[in-house]
């Protein structure tokens, strides 16, 4: 396919009100950018991807700033550029897909090409739709195939008119992990010549973790913290996004003493005796924190272990077990509730049920002091 783009870089510095009936006013107030490949726009739900990628789109209108797509400016607020919607070249992907029912997976794909003469619209329809595997099934009707199947048709109609950046708002809900890998790997394939760049909505951390170059986290309508998905959302600032990022476990603290020289601060859990390190952070004693730890964090043991690097050993006993899938969820009492997952095996080799008695281990790195 021709009108290949080279390096461009979207970038967003925008601010807008949303004020919704019986909700409380939200500030969207962000400055991003997005170089080619996959970014993902993290965040919990109402911290304001959705309303991003609507003005990047321009389906909404930000109060002020700029919006450019390599040189270009979509929208400009001190010199009152608004570029509709449908000359911005910019794909949008819903959760929705929302392909028409009563058109053909090649209709569906072609809907965007009627300026085109009819043999070149054939030409590019073809390409696009062997480049997500979904060429045999042309002439089917979105009821007649599957639903990751619906979503590379999605994405090939989306693609076939050559935009010059992609939005994609949680494309992949409701499919298996192997299924998204497959095909954000062949998007990511027909990304590597058009070098687009693709910002990927989820609220998943999973999806994060398997699909995501690069990650900007969101939290009430201001970026938190951008980069490499280990940094962003290993060591999460704030509750909202701790919560997103899967840490099962906010404790509330209390801190006792700051011990610089180890680089550590001790505190108390809630109103328990129960006392752990955690990283030296910027806090006084007495000062209330908020601590988050994930859950495979945790090891559990049936003895007091000893001789170990990691500073926190706490005794406790087992709440409950839960089952599920390849993860058993223990959930301890060691003054304040733990959340652990272990496999399995685990669970058998060390004989765990309820009401035993067992250690936890916890590396100080592995607490997390959030906002």
């Amino acid at each position: 396919m021709g009108g290949e783009v080279n390096g461009t870089m979207l970038t967003a510095q925008i601010r807008k009100q949303r004020h919704g009936p019986g909700a409380a006013p939200f500030a969207l107030d962000v400055s991003i950018e997005v170089p080619p490949g996959i970014t993902i726009l993290f965040g919990g739900s109402g911290a304001g991807k959705s309303t991003l990628l609507d003005c990047i789109a321009g389906l909404a209108r930000p109060d002020e700033g700029r919006i450019l797509v390599g040189g270009d400016v979509l929208f400009d607020s001190v010199r009152a550029i608004h570029i509709p919607a449908p000359k911005r070249r910019i794909a949008y992907v819903f959760q929705t897909l929302a392909l028409f029912p009563h058109l053909s997976a090649e209709e569906n794909v072609a809907y965007g090409l009627l300026n085109l003469p009819q043999e070149q619209r054939r030409e590019r329809v073809g390409e696009i739709l062997t480049v997500f595997r979904v060429e045999k099934l042309r002439k089917q009707r979105p009821g007649e195939i599957s639903g990751g199947e619906k979503q590379r048709i999605a994405l090939a109609r989306s693609l076939v008119t050559e935009p010059r950046v992609l939005l994609l708002d949680e494309p992949l809900t409701g499919l298996d992990a192997e299924l998204k890998a497959a095909i954000v790997d062949d998007l990511r394939a027909w990304n590597t010549a058009k070098a687009m760049p693709i910002l990927y909505v989820t609220h998943n951390r999973d999806e994060v973790d398997a699909l995501g170059e690069r990650v900007i986290a969101l939290d009430n309508g201001r970026v938190v913290s951008a980069g490499a998905p280990m940094e962003v959302l290993n060591a999460p600032r704030r509750k909202k996004l701790a919560q997103a990022a899967g840490f099962e476990n906010l404790l509330h603290a209390t801190v006792l003493d700051l011990r610089e020289a180890d680089g550590v601060m001790r505190v108390k859990l809630g109103e328990s005796a129960c006392e752990i390190e955690v990283p030296l952070g910027y806090a006084a004693a007495g000062s209330r924190v908020q601590v988050a730890v994930r859950a495979g964090d945790i090891l559990l043991a049936t003895e007091r272990p000893h001789g170990l690097s990691a500073r926190n050993v706490m005794e406790g006993r087992i709440l409950s077990l839960e089952h599920r899938g390849a993860m058993v969820i223990a959930r301890v009492d060691c003054g304040v509730t733990f959340v652990a997952h272990i496999t399995p095996g685990a669970a058998r080799a060390l004989e765990l049920t309820a009401g035993r008695r067992v250690w936890l281990v916890l590396k100080t790195h592995s607490c997390h002091l959030v906002d």
